[in-house]
């Protein structure tokens, strides 16, 4: 039985979007404990909106079918065989096994993606130094009537990361971070939470205790622009900076626990804000 904290009156008005990071998903307690919260905090009339990543279990299907991960500046190459092999991996694996989780708590979860009625639309992108790296978007349009639909009918939307080319002729591998940034953005999000295996932004990499609790939007672009910001924080904290920039109240990055989205906006978080 569930006892229900009022986390309406904590929250305020308008909707979260909570990013769910891939490598926070592979612990099954952490996996558990923030559905759990999900349930708690749609019971009490907060609407959400839970967007997830799934790189392990990319990785561990394309291992399956023989195919070497390649990355070129932090991004997986995707050809045609693998941007078949992700989309199956996060619509058809990692999406209705969160949506099957959700449903047997009592959340009414709808899994979809990026693609479902163009909610985000991309454009295909190169590397800095101008490779091609494939079927890889960089996010140009989010059109969130669908999402915005789905929540005000009860819903909780559960959407893979994933977008539709411009010209709609094929799916793009985009960033998950990124992605669910400008879904906050594209529904005028109260808060952007990211839950991924690390509580805070480290000031510097190699020091546990350096933590960062709040960063303005001025002082968060100086720092994800620096080498202290290293490649798997700076997607989190280039979507914070995105979600802020396009009116989102705050951002949040913080670690997959019990109450983690509650204890983020008690402070035990690295809170990204205009002010």
């Amino acid at each position: 039985m569930h006892m229900l904290n009022d986390y309406a009156s904590i929250f305020g008005r308008g909707p979260l979007v909570v990013k769910y990071g891939g490598n926070a998903m592979g612990r099954s307690e952490a996996s558990d404990s923030t559905l759990e919260e999900i349930l708690d905090l749609h019971s009490s009339g907060v609407e959400v909106v839970l967007v997830h990543g799934g790189g392990p279990e990319i990785d561990r299907q394309l291992l399956a079918h023989g195919i070497v991960t390649r990355r070129i500046d932090g991004l997986r190459y995707t050809d045609a065989r693998t941007l078949e092999i992700t989309e199956a991996a996060l619509c058809g694996t990692v999406n209705k096994q969160i949506v099957r989780a959700s449903l047997a708590l009592g959340i009414p979860a709808i899994g979809m993606s990026g693609e479902d009625a163009a909610l985000l639309v991309a454009e295909r992108v190169r590397s800095a130094a101008g490779e091609d790296l494939g079927f890889v978007g960089n996010i140009t349009a989010c059109q969130p009537a669908v999402v915005l639909t789905l929540l005000a009918s009860g819903y909780v939307p559960v959407i893979a990361p994933l977008a539709l080319s411009a010209d709609g002729r094929s799916a793009l591998n985009v960033n998950a971070d990124l992605s669910a940034a400008a879904i906050a953005v594209g529904i005028r999000a109260r808060a952007f939470i990211a839950i991924t295996n690390v509580s805070r932004v480290l000031q510097n990499p190699d020091d546990p205790a350096s933590g960062v609790d709040r960063f303005s939007l001025a002082e968060a672009r100086q720092f994800v622009a620096s080498s202290a910001c290293r490649s798997s924080m700076r997607p989190k904290l280039h979507a914070a900076i995105h979600a802020v920039h396009g009116g989102v109240a705050a951002s949040y990055i913080c670690a997959a626990s019990p109450g983690a989205i509650r204890a983020a906006f008690n402070g035990d978080a690295t809170v990204i804000a205009d002010s």
